[in-house]
């Protein structure tokens, strides 16, 4: 009996995907709820598990976009027969084993190959998610050496993590015995030949090369223009003394972090100086649908996260009702899904204001664009030591811009520059929020 495999219903504006890859060949064996494809959406990279265990049969090749229920391929119940002469099957019997032995089926307990070496998994074997295969192709890691800590010993992304620590941890070995274990090299033998790099048909590469948005990037692209020609978007700046915050993290980060297991950062601060900017001017949490204004009473805050696909922002919910190690660990864990490909559309949707920070790249300053439908967003910056006039003496403080971008079709210019002034207020004396330790 054959069970479709089908593209399954993602969120609900969104129709269609790209089949970035299959983790599985056609005619191989699949288990139920093992990792079958990833599929790529507008907002989010997910993988999809096998709907029922058996062969495989591949219908949609690898980078096909396809609406959601589409039929991409079909599980045969039962393990597919092992093919003799196959690449990657069992070495010939040597020694006194017969060569009419019949070979073992594929389904059958592994044997270890006498040229694996202990503690790692023949590569036929291994299951790794998109980010660790991603991070072991990069690295130039065989994935023979990698031993899975996932579920059904899949390899993680921390598992290849922990293999690069290692050897970067391992001791060198000795350059006698190197030499010692090193073959013996005729006097005049030519250094080796280094292969040239491949270009296509035989020719040097062109001066550009032509490459196909992924669906994500398209939907960033679709989004920023539409914020640009909808909203009517206007940024306003201030700068913020970070002494008091810089002089808080000094003096609790130890206590902070032996107390709530994590990182006091600063981002935790800027959240929750949100929070209360928004409750005195609630027209910023506020959006336009159509003719009307929707005030939302609640306060869910997006933290852009840069990821090598694409900018995301994950949002943190009811910040409001959090304390600063919740803050500091929701971002965190939505950070960490984001960059391993894990986050989901509904990490991404129904945030009311946005929070990004450009000084992690070294940006002093910037005009921030609008998340749509939000009616504004806050830019944080670098912190630059500079001079600046304090109780009429020139002294050199922390200091960092802030740029808040708004749609002027709501938010008037005098609320703006109010809420941002308030922002400054709140990181300025954040002994005014509650810090929880």
């Amino acid at each position: 009996m054959a069970i479709e495999v089908k593209v399954p219903a993602i969120g609900e504006s969104i129709t269609e995907g790209t089949l970035n890859r299959w983790f599985k060949k056609d005619g191989e064996a699949v288990k139920t709820d093992e990792p079958l494809y990833e599929l790529e959406t507008e907002k989010a990279t997910t993988e999809v598990a096998a709907p029922a265990g058996g062969t495989l049969h591949i219908t949609v090749p690898e980078g096909q976009t396809v609406p959601i229920g589409a039929v991409v391929g079909r599980i045969e119940a039962g393990a597919p027969a092992a093919a003799p002469g196959r690449d990657g099957g069992e070495k010939a019997p040597r020694g006194d084993q017969k060569r009419t032995e019949a070979p073992q089926p594929a389904a059958s307990a592994s044997v270890e190959r006498k040229d694996q070496k202990p503690g790692t998994t023949a590569a036929a074997d291994v299951v790794l998610s998109p980010s660790a295969r991603r991070l072991a192709e990069e690295q130039g890691i065989e994935v023979e050496q990698l031993a899975g800590t996932g579920r059904g010993g899949r390899v993680t992304k921390e598992d290849v993590l922990t293999l690069l620590e290692k050897q970067k941890t391992a001791p060198p070995s000795s350059p006698r015995k190197e030499e010692a274990a090193r073959p013996l090299q005729p006097a005049l033998e030519a250094p080796p030949v280094l292969p040239k790099p491949s270009a296509p048909s035989g020719e040097a590469p062109g001066r550009e090369t032509r490459q196909r948005m992924t669906a994500i990037r398209q939907r960033i692209a679709d989004r920023l223009v539409a914020a640009k020609n909808t909203a009517a978007i206007l940024t306003t700046f201030n700068e913020a003394d970070m002494s008091a915050v810089m002089t808080m993290r000094s003096t609790y980060k130890d206590k902070f972090k032996e107390k709530h297991g994590i990182n006091l950062g600063f981002m935790s601060f800027f959240v929750k100086a949100a929070v209360e900017a928004l409750r005195a001017f609630p027209v910023v949490n506020g959006r336009i649908d159509d003719t009307d204004v929707v005030y939302q009473n609640f306060y869910d805050i997006g933290v852009a996260v840069s990821t090598e696909k694409g900018l995301m922002v994950p949002v943190v919910r009811n910040a409001d009702q959090l304390g600063f190690a919740q803050i500091e660990r929701a971002i965190a864990d939505m950070a960490q899904k984001a960059r391993q490909g894990k986050i989901t559309v509904n990490d991404l949707q129904g945030g009311t204001f946005t929070i990004t920070n450009g000084g992690i790249f070294g940006s002093l300053v910037s005009t921030p664009i609008l998340n749509a439908p939000q009616s504004a967003i806050l830019g944080m910056h670098a912190i630059q030591k500079r001079p600046v006039a304090v109780n009429d003496q020139v002294v050199i403080r922390p200091m960092m811009y802030l740029a808040l971008s708004y749609d002027h079709r709501l938010i008037d210019g005098r609320e703006a520059v109010q809420f941002l002034v308030r922002i400054k207020e709140c990181v300025e004396s954040p002994e005014r929020l509650l810090l929880e330790i």
